[in-house]
């Protein structure tokens, strides 16, 4: 089993920054995609940028040029980095892992944006 855990939300102003940290623990082994979803109230869980081992990225339309993730040195640890925030980007973000054909989750952690 692989355990997830984030950290980092809270309540920021429109134009602001925030940073989200996820470790993955337990069975770890190649930890093949690290990522953060979303979801806000109302509406789908959705993507919102994930990274594989490899080093490849991918974002979603609405975040480009805003938001950042990268991968600590460790590996186990992915980084969200979200600059120039907007309302519309207040949501519950989920940590994922895909490893070995087996999907994990973190319990999340609340943004809201909001002035």
């Amino acid at each position: 089993q692989v355990q997830v855990v984030e950290s980092g939300g809270g309540l920021v102003q429109p134009g602001g920054s925030l940073r989200l940290s996820c470790t993955a623990s337990g069975s770890i082994f190649t930890l093949d995609v690290m990522g953060w979803y979303r979801q806000a109230p109302g509406k789908q869980r959705e993507l919102v940028a994930v990274t594989t081992s490899g080093g490849t990225t991918n974002y979603t339309d609405s975040v480009k040029g805003r938001f950042t993730i990268s991968r600590g040195n460790a590996k186990n640890t992915v980084y969200l980095q979200m600059n120039s925030l907007k309302p519309e980007d207040t949501a519950v973000y989920y940590c994922y892992v895909y490893q070995s054909g087996a999907n994990y989750w973190g319990q999340g952690t609340q943004v809201t944006v909001s002035s």
